[in-house]
C-alpha cells in the first residue's frame, strides 16, 4: 500500500503531555498553548480530561482551560473520559468529541483502573450510549499495545480483540498506545497489520511514545499499512502515571519533520511549532526532549 496523501495529527501535549509533569501548569497557560497549537495549524488538539484531580491532579482545571480556550472554526478538542460522569461534565463543558481508553493488557488495567478489560469495556456502554443521544463522538485509546510494565509482551490477538471490541461498541477511532515505548518497526507493524484485519484502516491511530527511541521508526513502519492519523505531544512531553519508566510522548515538531521530509502534508507550520515547543519548555521550566528543538535551540 502506498504511503497516505496526508497525514492527520491529534496533538496530546495539553493533556497526555503535561498530566505526568510534578508542578502543575496553570489553567491560562494551559488555554494560551491550546490556543497557540491552533495557530500552527493543529486541527486535532486534546484539551484535557475529566478524571479524578485525586488521581491525575495536572487535569483539575480542565474546566477552566475549556472555558479559556478561542475555538478555531475546524479545530476539534476533544477531552478524555474515564466514565459516565466526566462525560456528563464534558457535555457540560460544550465537548462534541470524547475519548475512552481501555488496555490490551490484563495487568495494566487492574493496575491502571481496578478492573478487569472486560470490566472495563463493560462501563462504557452506558458511557457509549449517552455520547449517542448527546452526538458526542469517542475516541477509543488502547494501552500496552506493545508491551507492558507488569505483565511484559502483550498477545497481537489482545490487542486486537479489545480494539475490535471498541470499534463495535461505537468508538469512530481506535488509537493503539504503545504506552512505554518498547515497541520495534517489524513489531509495531505486525500488531498495526493484525488489528487493522478487524478494524477498518480508516479507522485506526498510532500512539507511540518514544521512551526507547523506536516511535518515529515505529510510525514510518507502519505508514505503508495505510495509517494516515498519528498522536504525537509537542516538545516530546509526557509520560503515563501509572506506567514506571514512560517517558514523553514523539515530540510533533519531530514528526512533523519526518512527514514533510517524506513529502506527506499535515497542514502544520513546523516554524511555528517550533515557537510553540518553547513555550512549554518555560511552562514546565525545563528544556523538553524533543531532538528538532535541541537542533534548533539559539
Amino acid at each position: 500500500m502506498p504511503l497516505p496523501d496526508r497525514v492527520t495529527i491529534v496533538e496530546v501535549g495539553p493533556r497526555d503531555g503535561l498530566q505526568n509533569e510534578k508542578a502543575v501548569v496553570p489553567a491560562a497557560t494551559k488555554a494560551e498553548l491550546i490556543d497557540r497549537l491552533a495557530e500552527a495549524g493543529c486541527t486535532v488538539i486534546e484539551a484535557g480530561a475529566f478524571v479524578s484531580p485525586k488521581w491525575v491532579p495536572q487535569m483539575a482545571g480542565t474546566p477552566e482551560v475549556l472555558a479559556a480556550i478561542h475555538r478555531k472554526p475546524g479545530v476539534r478538542y476533544p477531552v478524555l473520559v474515564p466514565n459516565l460522569k466526566g462525560l456528563e461534565a464534558a457535555i457540560a463543558a460544550r465537548c462534541d468529541e470524547v475519548a475512552v481508553f481501555a488496555s490490551a493488557s490484563e495487568a495494566f488495567s487492574q493496575k491502571n483502573i481496578n478492573c478487569s478489560i472486560a470490566e472495563s469495556l463493560e462501563r462504557f456502554e452506558p458511557v457509549m450510549e449517552r455520547a449517542r443521544e448527546a452526538g458526542v463522538k469517542v475516541r477509543g485509546y488502547v494501552s500496552c499495545v506493545l508491551g507492558c510494565p507488569y505483565q511484559g509482551d502483550v498477545p497481537v490477538g489482545d490487542v486486537a480483540a479489545v480494539s475490535r471490541r471498541l470499534h463495535e461498541m461505537g468508538c469512530f477511532e481506535v488509537s493503539l498506545g504503545d504506552t512505554i515505548g518498547r515497541g520495534t518497526p517489524g513489531a509495531a507493524r505486525a500488531m498495526t497489520a493484525a488489528v487493522a484485519e478487524v478494524v477498518p484502516v480508516g479507522a485506526l491511530a498510532l500512539h507511540f511514545h518514544d521512551t526507547y527511541g523506536q516511535a518515529l521508526a515505529n510510525i514510518h513502519a507502519c505508514l505503508e499499512l495505510g495509517i494516515s492519523v498519528l498522536d504525537s505531544a509537542v516538545g516530546g512531553v509526557g509520560g503515563c502515571p501509572y506506567a514506571k519508566g514512560a517517558t514523553g510522548n514523539v515530540a510533533t515538531e519531530d514528526l512533523v519533520y519526518m512527514l514533510h521530509g517524506m513529502g506527506i502534508p499535515t497542514g502544520i507550520n513546523l516554524a511555528a511549532l517550533l515557537e510553540v515547543s518553547r513555550f512549554v519548555s518555560d511552562a514546565i521550566g525545563r528544556p523538553v526532549p524533543s531532538h528538532l528543538a535541541a537542533a534548533t535551540a539559539a
